[in-house]
């Protein structure tokens, strides 16, 4: 039954939105498609909340929140939530919470049920909900049928709420579920589900985004993101049309003894409650750990560390996340005791408010470990926790992100190369030369213990497109085959999966014939192919340069498990971190630094070169917001096409260097959210400026599809000599620098 003041608070809140849409338009603030669309959508989407009956029974407050905006003429607020539904993305959904931090902090204190504003695009309660009625409806309808749920959060606000919530619907729907008993690494849900032998896992995350934002990430059998044909099944036919009349909840205490278990280790966690089923605690991490160091390559590091008389000390950073436990206890049970873990502003507390970080409006700063600015962030925590004198005793510092599936690496900076470095002792080592060195490490220890590396002709590596050229380079060098990928995990483990089921000839043919011009429609998951015929089966690497690595293996023995020989099919930043560490750990014992190992083996090697690269994200932090920052993000991706069109004619130049040749690389897979038109095709995998006729040094502008974001990449090349490497590094970082201001410039692209 609809109430009156429902009624009064529809007919304020259809005037005050429409008062304020046709301002914004009128002020150049939107454009005409999307007032059309928030006017067609905004209010149909409120009066359909406000007159839903179920939703007072699942959210008692959520109307309350409704009516202060509506009070509060909150009318941009109102249609940034309701003038679409949240985003399906290629691992599910993520979004804000809420719009302001007062709203945060009020859901940090009080619980899930506060009157906030809530709509369908954004997380809240309901749109959880909604979205495993599908996901779970989906999974009943598969033949077989899934039976069986992980269930995982990390430190996000309320994230154990919600993921208790999630766990009782997928009760109610007969599913068993495994339920982590504190916030994980999201590597431990990955690794959990095929060995549990799971049909789907969930994780309540946002991953490295700000404290406003949450999330819902899904993953298939076998632990990787579900393919597209799967995903686009799962949200068009269940999720898109799942509606509140399917929410049921089981509550703990109600469920069969044998379907519900928890995850964890190998003691109860103090204060979580268990509900009386202590019993049906899996003590998963230390199966996650047992599986993590048969990657060893050094199986007596524990006795050289303890005989050493310089052992490996290490700083770790957990930025208020679930990598906290996980992490030190890798190193240690591997030997590296020496872990000092950051505790200065809370830092290794589980705070999804992320106290550490900027949170004033326009600077909501992300606990990213592949920011420097998250580096910075570690290291004066460092030392203003344990001094001075001990940061000089550190030999790197090792940084996870609230769900620990990226890793990133502070490394210490030679005295002679501090001027590269801004006159800093410590360097936030990019994600691409970290992968780099962790894949030459690998080969070298191959070679120095079997006289050279075994069956190149049967490895490969797989690597997203806006990931260094040094790791090409590097494994053609020993007869290993690559294969580029779009960006995303999941097309990462898609092109590995193609490669396992004997699909490399019809990979390696998708360049073939490709101009560096316009590309209408390219592969789904796959950019190009390098050496890959059909021996090619073992994959030593998975990477890309949001800081993410996995090691895939051989093929599986089904599609429900790991490949033979190797790790999760996701990334994961505890692993890597692991990995990093024993090569840190080597190169002391060899009298080095990691930095020292690539400029004498990737750098100084005539066969690679020194490859810089450099990364922003635009804006530096979050997204430009609502319904005006799309139009801000459309504008400046108009922009760049503009660009593109110059570079085409042959009159463009950026820093002022000429460009060359250019390429627009287009899948089609956020067509539904910009439809393609004449005049308009979305480039959701980025538009390539080449400043060179080899390709190696070049420029990348590629938009987010689900978020007010852009993503500019570059990659600069040269083969210095050996007394001229750190003027070359210089020359690069020079040149890199002014690229990035200069591609702000031209396409207006504010520095937030």
């Amino acid at each position: 039954m609809v109430t009156d003041k429902t009624a009064e608070m529809l007919r304020r809140a259809e005037a005050g939105i429409l008062a304020y849409l046709n301002e914004a338009r009128d002020a150049g603030r939107i454009d005409e498609q999307l007032y059309r669309t928030a006017v067609a959508n905004t209010t149909p989407n409120l009066k359909l909340w406000l007159e839903d009956p179920n939703i007072d029974r699942i959210s008692s407050r959520l109307k309350e929140g409704v009516f202060r905006a509506v009070e509060g003429e909150r009318w941009e607020d109102l249609v940034n939530a309701y003038r679409q539904n949240l985003r399906f993305g290629t691992g599910g959904i993520r979004g804000m919470m809420a719009f302001d931090r007062d709203s945060i902090v009020q859901m940090f204190d009080e619980g899930i049920d506060v009157p906030i504003l809530k709509g369908p695009n954004t997380i809240n309660e309901i749109v959880f909900l909604k979205t495993s009625v599908g996901v779970a409806q989906f999974g009943k309808d598969q033949h077989p049928a899934f039976e069986r749920i992980v269930i995982g959060y990390d430190s996000r606000v309320r994230g154990q709420d919600f993921a208790r919530m999630i766990a009782e619907l997928f009760l109610a729907y007969g599913y068993t579920v495994y339920f982590f008993d504190e916030p994980c690494p999201y590597p431990e849900v990955t690794f959990a589900i095929p060995h549990l032998k799971a049909d789907v896992g969930i994780l309540i995350s946002a991953s490295h985004n700000d404290y406003r934002y949450n999330g819902y990430k899904l993953s298939s059998a076998n632990g990787s993101q579900f393919d597209p044909k799967e995903r686009n099944e799962m949200y068009n036919d269940y999720i898109a049309t799942a509606t509140t009349d399917g929410i049921k909840l089981m509550s703990f205490a109600d469920a069969p003894q044998d379907k519900l278990s928890f995850l964890g280790g190998a003691e109860p966690v103090e204060g979580f409650d268990y509900g009386g089923r202590e019993g049906n605690l899996i003590d998963i991490h230390a199966k996650h750990q047992a599986h993590v160091k048969t990657f060893l390559l050094t199986p007596d590091l524990a006795e050289r560390q303890a005989a050493s008389d310089d052992p490996l000390e290490i700083a770790y950073c957990a930025f208020h996340g679930a990598g906290r436990k996980a992490v030190p206890r890798l190193l240690h049970d591997v030997g590296l005791t020496r872990v000092r873990a950051i505790h200065h502003n809370g830092l290794n507390d589980l705070n999804g408010l992320f106290p550490s970080f900027k949170s004033d409006p326009g600077e909501e700063q992300q606990p990213d470990p592949g920011d420097p600015r998250a580096a910075e962030i570690a290291v004066n925590a460092f030392k203003a926790e344990y001094g001075e004198a001990a940061w000089d005793e550190i030999d790197l510092l090792i940084g996870t992100d609230p769900d620990a599936d990226r890793c990133g690496v502070v490394v210490k900076v030679p005295e002679d190369q501090r001027d590269v470095y801004g006159g800093k002792d410590y360097y936030l080592m990019p994600s691409d030369d970290l992968w780099t060195l962790l894949i030459w490490y690998r080969l070298f220890r191959e070679i120095e213990h079997y006289g050279a590396v075994r069956k190149p002709e049967e490895k490969f590596i797989t690597l997203s497109h806006t990931t260094s050229e040094s790791l090409v380079r590097l494994v053609r060098k020993y007869g290993i085959g690559a294969v580029k990928t779009w960006v995303g995990f999941a097309a990462l483990s898609a092109a590995t999966r193609d490669v396992w089921e004997g699909k490399q000839k019809l990979i390696a043919s998708l360049h073939e014939g490709r101009n560096d011009r316009y590309v209408d429609l390219c592969h789904p998951f796959v950019c190009t192919a390098y050496d890959l015929d059909d021996r090619r089966s073992f994959n030593i690497g998975a990477m890309e340069q949001s800081n993410g690595f996995s090691l895939l293996g051989g093929p599986p023995p089904d599609n429900r498990s790991l490949g033979v020989g190797g790790h999760v099919r996701d990334k994961d930043g505890t692993f890597a971190a692991f990995l990093v560490a024993e090569i840190a750990a080597w190169a002391k014992e060899q009298g080095a630094s990691l930095i020292d190992l690539l400029d004498r083996h990737v750098y100084l090697d005539p066969d690679i070169g020194l490859f810089m690269t450099f990364y922003e994200p635009d804006p530096l932090d979050g997204e430009y917001p609502g319904i005006e920052g799309d139009r801000i993000k459309l504008a400046i991706l108009r922009r760049a096409l503009a660009l593109f069109q110059l570079a085409l004619a042959g009159d463009l130049e950026i820093g002022g260097l000429p460009v060359k040749s250019a390429t627009i690389y287009r899948t089609g897979k956020y067509d539904s959210i910009y439809p393609a038109t004449w005049h308009f095709q979305f480039p959701d995998e980025g538009i390539r400026f080449y400043f060179d006729d080899e390709k190696l040094n070049h420029l990348t502008i590629r938009p987010s599809g689900t978020g007010n974001s852009l993503r500019f990449h570059i990659q600069l090349h040269t083969v210095p000599a050996a007394d001229g490497l750190v003027a070359a590094k210089k020359a690069l970082k020079e040149r890199g620098t002014a690229l990035m201001d200069a591609l702000r410039e031209v396409l207006k692209a504010p520095r937030r």
